[in-house]
């Protein structure tokens, strides 16, 4: 069965007139060289591909938020600086509600032989997922910013596709 914290939703240019929840977000893309990591949950085949990151706890700053998720998500630790990279905001509108997700983007760049990019690909669970319930599992896998890029947005979760040319265009810049 599909779980409906998983349907689609649509970016927007701006805060919808009605909601019912605003949640705040934070996600780290992180590249190694031209690699992106990203995930998928293969307990939930139709999700298209995430970026690690997630919810912002009460009396947390983004920047906290997106290196602790980006831990419990990914068993690595960002250890370096991050840049901003966008703001979204996202709307959810199905069957548990009209909710936004108002998400910050960083950026962090690691070396391409450096201790996160040993792997090509691993499997983690998050334990404490914000919305609770069982551990999530997620396979964690790099993949090329041009081969993410002609993915097209079809294949990545919402929203998450759309920084992705101006994520190129940083790393070509810092090449």
């Amino acid at each position: 069965m599909n779980d409906p914290r998983f349907f689609e939703g649509t970016v927007c240019a701006a805060l919808p007139a009605t909601y019912d929840k605003l949640k705040h977000k934070a996600y780290i893309y992180l590249t190694a060289g031209r690699d992106l990591l990203v995930f998928r949950q293969p307990d939930q085949p139709h999700v298209g591909l995430q970026i690690p990151g997630g919810t912002v706890d009460p009396g947390e700053s983004h920047l906290g938020a997106a290196l602790r998720e980006f831990h419990e998500e990914t068993g690595l630790a960002v250890t370096h600086a991050l840049d901003t990279l966008c703001e979204q905001l996202v709307l959810f509108d199905n069957e548990v509600g009209r909710d936004v997700h108002s998400r910050r983007l960083y950026h962090a760049a690691t070396a391409p032989g450096g201790a996160a990019r040993q792997r090509d690909r691993w499997e983690h669970y998050e334990m404490t997922p914000s919305a609770g319930g069982d551990p999530v599992r997620f396979e964690l896998f790099w993949m090329d910013i041009d081969q993410a890029i002609d993915a097209g947005t079809s294949r990545f979760f919402t929203g998450f596709h759309a920084p992705l040319a101006d994520l190129r265009t940083r790393l070509e810049t810092s090449a």
